[in-house]
């Protein structure tokens, strides 16, 4: 014979919420944690060096820079603008895919380095690109002289 209890028997119920809450914080803890591990560990290697091997094929890049008169220079030779239109469209015709990095010097204007980048791309080269530089030495803000 069963004997039953006066008080109720309660259910127990398994709360889904705060152990939502709780695997929720655990992953952020854990993904905070493994960023901050993470450090650039790198062997020390000894490697011998080729002592014959030379590179025997310069790039085939077109290194242009632009004075503050707008006078161009390739390869640190000063080139006027016909002579350079024939360097560049001989190039285009060896390599269609030939690169040209145009750097313009401190006191070079836009206009100038807009011309030249125009007068590249009518020449028929495709991958333009002006180089940059930072400039570490600026201390002051454009706002702050």
């Amino acid at each position: 014979m069963k004997i039953r209890n006066p008080l109720p028997r309660k259910r127990t119920r398994l709360e889904i919420i705060p152990l939502i809450d709780i695997m929720f914080f655990l992953l952020a803890s854990f993904m905070m944690v493994s960023l901050q591990m993470q450090k650039v560990r790198a062997l020390q290697a000894s490697l011998p060096t080729a002592t014959l091997a030379t590179a025997n094929a310069k790039p085939d890049i077109i290194n242009l820079n632009v004075d503050r008169f707008g006078q161009v220079a390739m390869d640190h030779k000063q080139v006027n603008f016909a002579e350079l239109f024939t360097v560049l469209t001989n190039r285009v015709g060896l390599n269609p895919n030939v690169p040209v990095y145009i750097t313009g010097n401190r006191d070079a204007t836009h206009g100038s380095m807009v011309y030249v980048l125009d007068f590249v791309k009518r020449a028929g080269i495709q991958r333009v690109a002006i180089a940059v530089k930072a400039d570490s030495a600026q201390t002051t803000s454009p706002t702050n002289p």
